[in-house]
């Protein structure tokens, strides 16, 4: 009978290959390998079934996307200067593309110019598609981690990081936005070095720049380092974007209704 019982521990049960899990034991798909999309003779490429099936199980509730974010997506950006245009473009570009591209996007550029705006674009677009996606604003990631300290929560630091580190495709917002202490730029540094390490896409937004146009303004150099910043150069295309502030365009319909 002991001998039983140990034999019954040891057996493990087979997931089933139709209804693939969404947590960290994802089971490599027979058809696309893990790519999200298979390969159909005579026909070409299409999305592959475990990924439109991922889809309708309610993936889209987990990328963690703020409410006031419901109504972003590419058919709804205003692009007004050559710079958002071409941004807009590239970003609609990595959505149709993925996952053969090899680089994220690094939207630089003043408040109200649109940039998460296109980073929740993709976020939805590749969701559509079926990708394991993800959204946190850097600062509010760095709560979480923190709040991970504290004995009388219920997280972990490994549970706040492990959906970040491996998630398909990652937005962080607002990159710069936290005072750059020690402790912010070592966890920096370990999201973006592992993810890097894992050829994970990543995409980032920061109101920070690389032109220093006075004495007293900071680039994005200052904020998360040297080391960082170069490793951003190889991970994302810089993308630069100018415009006026459309938040500013909330006070005048505000007006004109009064």
């Amino acid at each position: 009978m002991p001998e039983e019982k140990i034999k019954t521990r040891n057996l493990k049960a087979v997931p089933k290959l139709d209804a693939p899990k969404l947590d960290d034991e994802v089971i490599e798909c027979p058809k696309c390998f893990g790519t999200g999309m298979e390969i159909v003779s005579g026909k070409g490429a299409r999305i592959c079934g475990c990924r439109k099936l991922r889809s309708q199980s309610g993936q889209f509730e987990s990328v963690r996307l703020p409410k006031r974010y419901d109504g972003f997506h590419f058919n709804s950006y205003n692009a007004e200067t050559d710079s958002q245009k071409a941004a807009f473009k590239l970003a609609q570009n990595l959505t149709h593309e993925y996952p053969a591209v090899s680089r994220g996007l690094l939207l630089m550029g003043t408040v109200g110019v649109g940039k998460t705006h296109l980073a929740v674009s993709i976020l939805k677009g590749l969701t559509e598609r079926g990708f394991r996606c993800l959204f946190y604003d850097f600062a509010s990631l760095l709560k979480e981690i923190q709040d991970s300290y504290n004995p009388n929560t219920h997280a972990s630091e490994f549970g706040v990081l492990a959906p970040v580190l491996k998630a398909d495709v990652l937005v962080l917002d607002e990159l710069g936005g936290s005072k750059p202490t020690d402790w912010v730029r070592d966890t920096m540094a370990h999201v973006i070095n592992t993810r890097y390490n894992d050829k994970k896409l990543t995409i980032f937004t920061t109101n920070y720049t690389d032109e220093r146009r006075t004495e007293r303004d900071e680039v994005l150099e200052d904020r998360i380092g040297t080391r960082l910043r170069s490793r951003l150069y190889e991970m994302c295309k810089t993308v630069v974007i100018d415009g006026k502030d459309y938040r500013k365009n909330f006070d005048r319909s505000l007006s004109a209704k009064g």
